[in-house]
């Protein structure tokens, strides 16, 4: 017999039940949930837990008391849709646990609208930050979101308008399932109202949906520091080292020396449900880093202003690591990159100048890398009246490394 039983349960309460649930709960001597639900039970006569007190904590006595008592935790929806199911599955064993779930507020939200949802994506804003939403979205032609008291229909239009993503209907259900169920649409530039706090939203194209191919964009696509020709990765160059990065869908990244921030551009557009930290130490080239991440709609950036290795302490670890530039801190930026980076992960140095190149090839072997190295010659045809010549572009070099666990290659 399982030790636990978690039911989902919707905003109808008890009547939504099936008799196996409901009986489920009247033979429990221990009911967990949000006050919500348990007020469903208003006559329950054992031991009440309720969520809000503490997930973790709670969790722990569910633990505990599962030993010797029936415990029933009632659940939104279904437990295992961004529920609570496997966390408990987690802390008390799946073979003590049963499962009873009911519809998702997802299933309920898309029936209401009469609209198939095999090709939605299911995103959380509950509890989390709404960055990179823009650039997630631009993969799908229907996008479900949950919502929380921050993240609500009209902070989400606002959001949404401030990256010109304005080929949206939005969809607000409120009260899924109970007495004050709520169905509106707008256009995104139209959301207005009070909603309740008990909400989910679903995002329909108004446009035909073509999935983003991914390319390598053009050098005059980005605004770039003048009078300099620009502190930019050329196109070919930044195709290699992408490649090198080995990106994907959800990577953490690190462009050190971003300067007008196209390999981070690029890199968020490949780890689309990922981050990107842009660093760069000069404060014109960030803004103009930050410029064209909003330009680009890719708003998993994050432009940080200063100086590596000092900036990089408050980062999430990363997956790969492209250094641009580290202004003569070439050896302590790739000592403590190579420390931070995950296991499996990739750095890759582009160096320019022969002082670079060298200082970057002696790091990396002072700190027992042997990095692959390439050198990119490039020329571009360029018309001269009735003929075509070729320009020759800066050679670069290219350092690239995987960082192995208790090795170094």
């Amino acid at each position: 017999m399982a030790a636990v039983t978690i039911i989902g349960i919707g905003d109808e309460g008890c009547s939504g039940l099936t008799s196996i649930a409901f009986g489920k709960v009247q033979r429990a001597q221990v009911l967990v949930g949000g006050q919500r639900q348990i007020a469903f039970f208003p006559d329950f006569q054992g031991k009440k837990l309720n969520l809000k007190d503490g997930l973790l904590k709670t969790i722990e006595q569910v633990a505990t008391l599962c030993e010797e008592n029936n415990v029933v935790v009632l659940a939104s929806g279904d437990p295992l849709f961004y529920g609570i199911g496997d966390l408990i599955c987690k802390k008390i064993g799946k073979e003590h646990v049963e499962i009873i779930p009911n519809l998702s507020s997802i299933q309920l939200a898309f029936s209401r609208l009469k609209m198939k949802w095999d090709d939605a994506k299911i995103i959380s804003l509950h509890g989390r930050s709404i960055q990179g939403l823009v650039n997630r979205i631009q993969h799908y032609p229907k996008v479900a979101l949950f919502t929380d008291e921050e993240n609500g229909p009209q902070r989400i239009s606002s959001y949404l308008k401030e990256y010109n993503e304005d080929t949206w209907r939005m969809h607000v259900l409120e009260n899924l399932g109970g007495i004050n169920e709520k169905v509106s649409s707008f256009d995104i530039d139209k959301v207005e109202g009070d909603f309740s706090s008990l909400n989910v939203i679903c995002l329909e194209r108004t446009s035909p949906f073509k999935a983003p191919a991914f390319k390598i964009h053009a050098d005059e696509e980005f605004a770039k520091r003048m009078p300099k020709k620009g502190l930019i990765t050329k196109k070919e160059v930044r195709a290699l080292a992408i490649s090198n990065l080995e990106l994907r869908k959800n990577s953490i990244v690190w462009d050190i020396g971003a300067g007008s921030g196209s390999v981070s551009i690029e890199s968020a557009k490949l780890a689309y449900e990922g981050k990107v930290y842009a660093i760069e130490v000069d404060p014109e080239g960030a803004q103009i880093c930050a410029e064209n991440a909003k330009a680009f709609k890719t708003d998993n950036i994050e432009v940080i202003h200063g100086r590596a290795p000092e900036v990089l302490c408050e980062l999430s670890a990363p997956d790969a690591i492209f250094v641009g530039g580290t202004k003569g801190s070439m050896k302590e930026t790739l000592q403590y990159c190579l420390e931070r980076l995950r296991p499996e992960g990739r750095l890759v140095v582009s160096a320019i100048t022969l002082d670079n190149v060298a200082s970057a090839y002696q790091s990396f072997k002072e700190l027992g890398y042997f990095p692959e190295v390439e050198l990119i010659q490039v020329s571009r045809g360029k018309k001269l009246a009735h003929y075509l010549r070729y320009d020759a572009l800066n050679p670069i070099h290219l350092f690239s490394v995987t960082k192995k666990e208790g090795t170094h290659e």
